[in-house]
């Protein structure tokens, strides 16, 4: 085998094992609440994946600093919110939900995400 058929082979080899590894095995970073938690919405939402306490009212609050169409709303479709974020604004949400589970928000064009953990 030539030096740069093996270059070529490892480079293939790293490719799929990074690949594999950002699509399938990368992890959320799940942020624990009671009570409130301020979420961030700048080029997608920081903290992404809260978890929240099933038959207590929580206080989400998104501030949007992106000034892009896209983040100037938040839809969180199981709990038929749907909230205007104006920029530089704090915009509060409360939630108390009954049932356990994931359920997920996103902006108004649905190309950023995020997950709401019910225990």
């Amino acid at each position: 085998m030539t030096v740069d058929k093996l270059l070529v082979t490892i480079g293939g080899i790293v490719g799929i094992i990074f690949t594999y590894w950002f699509f399938l095995m990368k992890k959320e970073k799940v942020v624990e609440v009671s009570g409130s938690v301020n979420i961030i919405v700048d080029g997608g939402y920081s903290p992404s994946t809260i978890s929240i306490p099933a038959g207590k009212t929580t206080k989400i609050t998104f501030l949007r600093k992106d000034p892009s169409n896209c983040l100037e709303e938040v839809v969180v479709p199981d709990f038929k919110i749907r909230e205007f974020l104006p920029l530089n604004k704090k915009i509060t949400v409360e939630i108390t939900p009954k049932k356990t589970g994931k359920f997920g928000f996103e902006c108004g064009m649905g190309m950023f995400h995020g997950s709401l953990i019910v225990q």
